[in-house]
């Protein structure tokens, strides 16, 4: 059974569709990368599975639990949990606090214990000596690498990553990524939505191309640069205009 399961969802802004009739199912593994030019629908796809956005038509199984019931989505959002384009810490709390607060409220972990575990997570992020500092202390790459942090201590079942390094300059981003890589090799189920084709060649079992909101491709990740580029038109396009 699939993890997650898009059914013929459909979502507009007004009068602009960016889903068409999309399906897609995801299993608990490897990583997901979602590619295709901007304003086609790939972080709006994760939103939806988070239930940060209403879907119009179709429906979004998580676990066989649906977004469309507003009951579910507390599970669905612990199951699935999400890093977005730009990092919102809390300012007025350390990190130590941004990273236990949530597992000790929701999770009811015992403080000492989520403590125990943030710093497991802060040491694989090179972070150790980050703790006791506040967002304002941190580069934009340290603030990221706390947001997966973050999400890694709610237990979840998959990372839903969204453009996470688009605001980022080379150094940061080369930060963040090795972070992602690493998790990767450890098994974490991630979708990812990026512009790093380094990262997607590096790293992507699977890579689903989308554009207007329908899904163009859905292949491997060897099978998407070695094959599938040379034999559809829009994406040799679209990975000739990226400089790819």
């Amino acid at each position: 059974m699939a993890m997650i399961e898009v059914k013929n969802v459909a979502k507009s802004f007004g009068t602009l569709t960016v889903l068409k009739n999309f399906s897609v199912d995801f299993t608990q593994e490897g990583v997901t990368v979602l590619l295709g030019p901007s304003g086609t629908g790939k972080s709006t796809l994760l939103r939806c599975i988070n239930g940060l956005e209403t879907i119009d038509e179709g429906d979004i199984l998580v676990n066989g639990r649906s977004v469309k019931e507003k009951k579910n989505l507390r599970e669905i959002r612990l199951d699935c949990g999400m890093v977005f384009q730009r990092t919102v810490l809390f300012p007025h709390l350390n990190v130590m606090r941004n990273l236990t607060m949530s597992p000790m409220k929701l999770l009811k972990t015992p403080q000492a214990e989520a403590e125990e575990k943030a710093r497991f997570y802060l040491d694989k992020g090179g972070l150790l000596s980050k703790e006791k500092s506040m967002h304002n202390e941190l580069s934009g790459g340290e603030q990221q690498r706390i947001a997966i942090a973050r999400a890694l201590m709610m237990n979840p079942k998959a990372l839903l990553l969204d453009e996470i390094t688009s605001a980022l300059d080379p150094e940061m981003t080369s930060e963040v990524l090795k972070i992602l890589e690493n998790l990767a090799a450890e098994g974490v189920c991630m979708l990812c939505v990026t512009h790093e084709m380094q990262f997607a060649r590096h790293v992507a079992s699977r890579i689903l191309f989308m554009d207007k909101g329908s899904l163009v491709a859905d292949a491997g990740g060897e099978e998407f640069f070695s094959t599938i580029r040379k034999e559809n038109k829009r994406i040799s396009k679209f990975l000739h205009f990226i400089g790819e």
